[in-house]
C-alpha cells in the first residue's frame, strides 16, 4: 500500500512539472510570435527608413510614391480620427444599455438580447461597409453635410465613425453586460439596506467596481477599430489628405495596407513603405495596450473595494 502511494505521488509531481514547463514553454511562444512579428515588420521597413529618416515619414504630408516621397502623417491622422469617433459614439451608448440591460430588464429579455447581440457581433465587416455605402454616406452627403458645409460627397470621417461605432458597439455591451453581472449582489444589497437609491448604488457602487473591466473593454474596442479594414475603406473616401472636419475624407493606415498591397511591386520601395505602415500600426496598438495596461493596475489598487 505504501509502495503504491510512493508511485502515485511520484506520478502526480511528474504531471505538475510537466504541465509546469508547458505552460512556460506556451508562455515564451506566445511572446515570442508578439517579438517576430515586429520584428519582421520593422526588417521589411528598413528601405524606407533608410530613404527617410524617421522623424520625415511620421511627420510629412506628402504621398508620392512615384518620387520615393511617402508621408504618413495623413494616414496617421485618418486612423485617429475615425477611432475617436467611433468609442465617442459607441461608448456612451453601450454603457447606458449594458447599465439599463443589467439593472432594469428580466432575464427573459437578457436571453433575448444576447443572441441579436452574437448575430450583430458575427456580421462581416464588408456587409456593415456595404450598409455604409447605401445608407449612411448618402445621408450625409445630402441631409447632414448641406446644413454644415457647401459640399460633402458623404464618404467622410463621419461616415468611418458612424459605421465602425456600429460594429464595436454589440462587443462593447456583450462586455458590459457580462461585467456588470460579475459584480456580487451582496454590494448592491448592502448599498440599498443603507438607504441608497437604486442610481446611486450603481454610481457609487457598481461602477467603481467595475470600472477596471470597463476600461479593459474600451481598450478591446479601440484596438477592434484600429485595425478594422474593409468596412472603413469602403465609406472613408480614401483620399491622401489630412481631415480638417468630420465631412472631410480620410485614408486610414489600414485601408491604405489593404487598397494598395497589389500596387506595390511595380513601385521601388512601395513594398517597404507599405510594411512600414503596418509596424506603425503594430507599434501604437502595442504601445497603447500596454499603456491601458498601467493605468488598469493603477485604478485597480485606487478603486478597489
Amino acid at each position: 500500500m505504501a509502495r503504491y502511494s510512493t508511485i502515485s505521488l511520484k506520478r502526480r509531481i511528474f504531471r505538475d512539472k510537466t504541465a509546469h514547463v508547458l505552460m512556460v514553454i506556451l508562455t515564451i511562444l506566445s511572446l515570442g510570435v508578439l517579438f517576430f512579428m515586429g520584428f519582421g515588420l520593422w526588417y521589411k521597413s528598413r528601405d524606407v527608413l533608410a530613404a527617410q529618416s524617421l522623424w520625415s515619414l511620421l511627420t510629412s504630408s506628402v504621398w508620392s510614391p512615384l518620387k520615393g516621397e511617402f508621408g504618413f502623417l495623413p494616414f496617421i491622422a485618418g486612423t485617429v480620427s475615425v477611432t475617436a469617433l467611433s468609442i465617442v459614439i459607441a461608448l456612451p451608448v453601450s454603457l447606458l444599455t449594458g447599465i439599463f440591460l443589467t439593472e432594469n430588464v428580466r432575464p427573459w429579455v437578457k436571453r433575448f438580447i444576447f443572441p441579436v447581440l452574437d448575430i450583430l457581433a458575427g456580421i462581416p465587416s464588408v456587409i456593415y461597409g456595404v450598409w455604409g455605402t447605401l445608407i449612411i454616406v448618402p445621408f450625409i452627403a445630402d441631409r447632414v453635410g448641406s446644413r454644415f458645409i457647401e459640399y460633402t460627397s458623404g464618404y467622410s470621417v463621419l461616415a468611418g465613425g458612424i459605421v465602425m461605432s456600429v460594429m464595436i458597439t454589440p462587443l462593447l455591451i456583450s462586455l458590459f453586460i457580462e461585467i456588470f453581472s460579475s459584480i456580487p449582489n451582496g454590494l448592491r444589497d448592502a448599498s440599498a439596506s443603507l438607504g441608497a437609491t437604486r442610481w446611486q448604488t450603481f454610481y457609487k457602487i457598481v461602477i467603481r467596481k467595475a470600472l477596471p473591466g470597463i476600461i479593459a473593454a474600451v481598450v478591446l474596442a479601440v484596438s477592434r477599430a484600429l485595425g478594422e479594414t474593409i468596412a472603413i475603406l469602403m465609406v472613408c473616401g480614401n483620399v491622401v489628405m489630412i481631415p480638417e472636419s468630420l465631412f472631410d475624407s480620410c485614408y486610414p493606415l489600414p485601408a491604405l495596407i489593404a487598397n494598395s498591397y497589389g500596387e506595390m511591386l511595380s513601385v521601388p520601395m512601395f513594398e517597404s513603405a507599405l510594411m512600414f505602415a503596418a509596424f506603425i500600426l503594430f507599434f501604437v496598438i502595442l504601445l497603447f495596450n500596454t499603456g491601458s495596461r498601467i493605468v488598469l493596475q493603477s485604478v485597480e489598487k485606487q478603486y478597489k473595494l
